[in-house]
């Protein structure tokens, strides 16, 4: 049994919270995020946060540093959009395996310093796999709706090279995560299914999905239920939703997850919706408590926050919920 394994059946665990929203805190330039290696590139890269794992890797250090010391046990790597497709955008897809790698290790350098602090509470590292920029079963063209900006070929190959790059990197276990279409996600999971099996090794897997509106479904149109039954092959460690939704809104969906799911179920939403500006407005009390009485209704095994969701917010959230019995897994007969 894996580690993680053995923890959660003690406690909730808590995830981090949003590497976008704090790394927005520091207002970086173009300049910024070239760095000297990348200083006559060719292309605008401001905002590819995930290359900020080679430019300015103290940065990113410095924030998982700062979820670690609200009480992190589980730190998302810097890698949401390091994939081959998503790194189309900026001309940079023959860097994905070595940003992967670095995120990674700078994820796992700041987990094990805190470890080290305090064997008693061993701080993991999840790769963070995000959906791309493409749907494999939906067209992006409304008045061609057979056509497919990519497939699910195309997404399993980068998400295989991103999933190698995390582990090598020293990753823990592996998120597959803000999933709005069904079909990436299983091509994500085909990719770890084939790492576990050539790697013989155990990697854990987080999947968490997202609630694009109030009926309760995918971008993709799944329900909650039919997305648990399209990706619970894989054996995951959790299932879960993050992002679209603050977390007053996701409640009836994770109850449902809840309900049905035979593995640990997660919860990171965002910290309210985002304002006119794209801010998020929800107090860390406010979050708090909501997110609280997911625990005390035994909804959760794991928790922690998406976009706008701060050190202060996480810190909030685990003093409410740490008190709190972590959910009981179903036994299947």
């Amino acid at each position: 049994m894996h580690k993680i394994e053995q923890l959660l059946q003690d406690r909730i665990l808590f995830l981090d919270g949003a590497m976008g929203t704090m790394i927005q805190k520091h207002k970086l330039s173009e300049e910024d995020y070239r760095g000297t290696r990348f200083a006559d590139y060719a292309h605008s890269i401001k905002g590819n946060n995930d290359l900020l794992c080679l430019t300015q890797p103290n940065i990113i250090e410095g924030i998982h540093s700062e979820f670690l010391e609200a009480g992190a046990d589980i730190l998302e790597t810097n890698t949401f959009n390091a994939n081959s497709v998503s790194m189309e955008d900026y001309h940079m897809e023959d860097l994905v395996y070595e940003i992967n790698v670095a995120g990674a290790r700078i994820a796992r350098k700041a987990a094990d310093k805190f470890t080290a602090q305090n064997l008693d509470k061993p701080r993991f590292v999840a790769g963070s796999m995000g959906p791309t920029t493409k749907l494999a079963s939906m067209s992006p063209d409304v008045s061609n709706p057979g056509f497919r900006a990519t497939d699910f070929d195309q997404l399993h190959a980068a998400f295989k090279e991103q999933a190698r790059g995390l582990l090598d990197g020293g990753a823990d276990l592996l998120l597959v995560e803000t999933i709005t279409d069904t079909l990436n996600a299983k091509a994500a999971l085909f990719a770890i299914m084939e790492l576990r099996e050539e790697r013989g090794q155990e990697i854990p897997i987080m999947i968490s999905g997202t609630i694009t509106d109030a009926s309760g479904r995918t971008l993709s149109g799944q329900t909650v239920e039919a997305f648990w039954y399209s990706v619970s092959h894989a054996n995951p460690l959790s299932i879960g939703l993050n992002c679209a939704l603050g977390a007053d809104q996701m409640r009836p969906f994770i109850k449902e997850l809840s309900d049905k799911a035979w593995c640990r179920v997660s919860a990171h939403p965002n910290a309210g919706l985002p304002n006119e500006f794209g801010e998020y407005d929800e107090t860390p009390e406010g979050m708090s408590k909501v997110v609280g009485e997911f625990a005390s209704s035994g909804f959760l095994n794991i928790v922690g926050g998406c976009c706008g969701t701060t050190p202060e917010h996480l810190k909030a959230i685990i003093d409410r919920v740490e008190v709190e019995t972590p959910r009981e897994v179903p036994v299947l007969a």
